[in-house]
């Protein structure tokens, strides 16, 4: 039996749904794996849908979702920290954790069993970059990843000059300071991935993100501009935080708004899938099931391979 079962998968793929129902079948509980659904007030546009999480009368535990104000600049190093709290948490219960979520530099990190050192902030570092263009820092980040000995997985790295600037100071930190202190538990986790059809996917996300629009995304965001953040906080959360924002405070149509939204996210998930093919390359076992389909059937197979 693993220590833990890890439901991996692109955005709109039903990785939450079945992570809920497998939960509800064996007794586990759910630990979120999302960069964006630990901020509160944050709901509409990051998918927690926690309805979902109420099944068959119960209400399936679940950690690591409303856990920081928006605005703030959550991170890998706070992302370990909680995570062994709530791993912790429901082991002590006797039940299985089930890790859920789409954020695959999250995932992998708590999986390969190492814990990163705190980062600190380079003010100095931060002030001779900031006249720099993103194509000039996502350069400069390429080229520190390729001397720390790893690879630009992951774009999203590189979508605002903001978070560039933070992972180049990452890296720099990196090749003067040992980052990996290996007190981390090492894990043996069972991975699923759902794997949805391209074409399939391409209409689950334009059809989700006509409904999130219709029904309070655009005033979620409304109402936490006029809560105080500011909007170049909730741009920096990237995707419907971005381009929504962009819409409301008047840079963009609502047209130009869902067309560049919509590349984002096919592009995002088309991302995803990227990183969760380089696990595998880097030695992670990753047991694909077909998002197609019944959750029922999904959540016998994974009760099958827990077995093997």
């Amino acid at each position: 039996m693993p220590d833990m079962i890890t439901i991996l998968g692109p955005t709109a793929s039903g990785k939450t749904t079945l992570a809920v129902a497998l939960a509800a079948d064996i007794g586990g509980e759910i630990i979120s794996a999302d960069s964006r659904q630990v901020y509160r007030g944050m709901d509409i546009g990051t998918g927690k849908d926690l309805e979902d999480y109420h099944i068959d009368g119960k209400i399936i535990p679940y950690y690591l979702i409303d856990i920081c104000d928006p605005g703030t600049r959550y991170n890998l190093f706070r992302y370990q920290q909680d995570f062994l709290k709530a791993y912790q948490t429901i082991y002590s219960h006797g039940v299985m954790p089930v890790l859920c979520g789409g954020t695959g530099l999250y995932i992998e990190s708590v999986l390969k069993g190492y814990r990163l050192s705190s980062v600190p902030q380079n003010q100095e570092l931060r002030e001779r970059l900031k006249g720099l263009s993103l194509p000039e820092l996502a350069k400069m980040l390429e080229d520190l990843k390729v001397k720390n000995g790893e690879t630009m997985h992951n774009r999203t790295d590189v979508d605002s000059c903001q978070r560039a600037i933070r992972a180049i100071e990452i890296e720099l930190y990196s090749l003067e300071h040992s980052a990996l202190e290996r007190d981390f538990p090492k894990l043996d986790s069972l991975i699923i991935g759902v794997r949805v059809d391209r074409d399939v996917r391409r209409n689950q996300i334009t059809h989700r993100l006509k409904e999130r629009l219709e029904h309070g995304m655009i005033e979620e965001i409304t109402s936490l501009l006029d809560k105080g953040i500011a909007a170049d906080d909730l741009i920096y959360y990237g995707l419907e935080y971005k381009y929504v924002t962009e819409y409301v405070i008047g840079k963009l149509t609502y047209d130009e708004m869902f067309s560049r939204l919509e590349i984002a996210i096919h592009q995002f998930a088309k991302r995803q899938m990227t990183w969760f093919r380089g696990m595998e390359r880097r030695g992670f076992t990753i047991h694909w099931i077909d998002g197609q389909l019944p959750t029922c059937k999904k959540v016998d197979e994974i009760k099958k391979l827990m077995t093997i």
